[in-house]
């Protein structure tokens, strides 16, 4: 049970860490082809803090973000693959911030071309949370090491 238990963490993990090892040998100078497609996205978020708040929002530096993401799928991938929930709640943390941002379905009508395809890919990432809040829930509730308690002895008279 334990191999297969490492197994399936592996195989899980593999999506994020490959991910954030393709994001690595991507980044460059201007961040790579993830900070190009995020670009637009946080531009728009800039622009909607600064309507609502005023001038004083600070920037959001695209290849920080990029930066971000690419050390919560690797940090937390590593740590998930031995069992650890903090390398879930990581990536629970990756996916909470990075799912609306890269799969904004919501901006598009149904009879668009990309509306589907972002559409599948933002309910793949909620399933993807699914599977950490069950792990993070499943270690939560097992214990730890089984407790043998010794059987009373009855006293003689």
């Amino acid at each position: 049970m334990g191999f297969f238990s490492f197994l399936g963490r592996l195989l899980f993990a593999s999506l994020f860490i490959l991910s954030a090892w393709q994001m690595f040998n991507d980044f460059g100078d201007d961040g790579g082809p993830a900070a190009n497609e995020l670009a637009p996205k946080i531009a728009s978020i800039q622009r909607f803090l600064a309507a609502k708040i005023g001038d004083g929002v600070p920037k959001i530096d695209v290849k920080h973000v990029v930066l971000g993401s690419m050390a919560l799928k690797g940090l937390g991938g590593i740590l998930f693959v031995f069992g650890s929930t903090t390398g879930a709640y990581l990536l629970m943390y990756n996916l909470l911030l990075m799912t609306p941002l890269l799969h904004d379905f919501y901006n598009y009508e149904s009879d668009d071309s990309i509306f589907h395809p972002l559409l599948a890919d933002f309910v793949q990432n909620i399933a993807l949370l699914g599977a950490l809040v069950f792990f993070i829930g499943m270690k939560n509730v097992l214990p730890r090491k089984s407790i043998k308690k010794k059987p009373l002895k009855t006293k003689t008279t």
